[in-house]
């Protein structure tokens, strides 16, 4: 079954920063060393573009997993779209949302995530939480790692 949910990260930062912070491999990197995931192929440092993929390996639930994934929408700064290619999930979608708040930035994750192994319980029970904490941790560090400009 296909979960759906949503992560917001607020911010005190350009916009384009924030957007290019989502979409570079080594904040990504940086962002999950708990889980040592590392780019393994494709574009394995900088920033992404569209087109781009990167061939992820890190350690989930005590298990190593790879995931491809390619960058398949972006305009910049307001959104872009990495979609599984290959890997672990029947279905995963993440969508980048940047949007102004007055004197913030709001990122949205957005992820639509379905798994060929857990059913609809496991999913919500396990899998989605997981990937949230993931996602927010994520999202926290990215805003905590750029510099405020006056």
């Amino acid at each position: 079954m296909v979960q759906t949910f949503t992560v917001t990260t607020r911010a005190r930062v350009p916009i384009e920063d924030l957007f290019d912070a989502a979409l570079s491999v080594d904040s990504h990197v940086a962002s999950m060393a708990a889980t040592g995931e590392r780019a393994i192929a494709g574009v394995t440092s900088g920033v992404m573009r569209l087109g781009d993929s990167v061939t992820w390996r890190g350690r989930h639930f005590g298990i190593w997993f790879t995931m491809t994934s390619r960058i398949t929408h972006l305009d910049r700064p307001n959104v872009f779209v990495d979609e599984q290619q290959r890997g672990p999930f029947k279905h995963f979608r993440h969508v980048h949302r940047f949007e102004r708040e007055g004197e913030l930035v709001v990122m949205h994750d957005t992820i639509t995530v379905a798994s060929p192994v857990f059913g609809a319980f496991a999913e919500r029970l396990v899998l989605v939480p997981h990937l949230r904490r993931l996602i927010r941790d994520r999202g926290e560090h990215l805003a905590g790692s750029l510099t405020i400009r006056p």
